[in-house]
């Protein structure tokens, strides 16, 4: 199982859209937090309880997670999607987006 944890601003539109995505891939378990302190689920130091790899929106959130939670990614795995907050939950451009970005990086086994 491959735990996976969708990070950006808010928690409004993209990280829950992903989120909402990969939850039905095989062997894949996820969840999505965000940074600023108005986020619909604010990351915690327990979102990142076990995870394997984690996916922010923008360069800006990747600093800001390393800055404030370094000592709780422990070997997580970061990777940068370089998308935009361009995008409205579940829109079809961002699902599209995102299953080109994401699906290379996970693994189904």
């Amino acid at each position: 199982m491959q735990r996976i944890l969708f990070i950006c601003s808010k928690n409004r539109f993209r990280s829950p859209t992903a989120e909402q995505v990969f939850a039905s891939y095989p062997h894949i378990e996820t969840a999505s937090a965000g940074l600023s302190a108005d986020a619909v689920d604010l990351l915690t130091p327990e979102h990142l309880d076990n995870i394997d790899t984690i996916f922010v929106m923008e360069k800006a959130h990747r600093t800001k997670l390393t800055r404030q939670f370094k000592a709780h990614i422990k070997g997580a795995k970061i990777i940068c999607l370089d998308i935009p907050d361009d995008y409205t939950f579940m829109q079809a451009e961002l699902i599209a987006l995102l299953k080109t970005k994401v699906t290379p990086h996970l693994r189904f086994t």
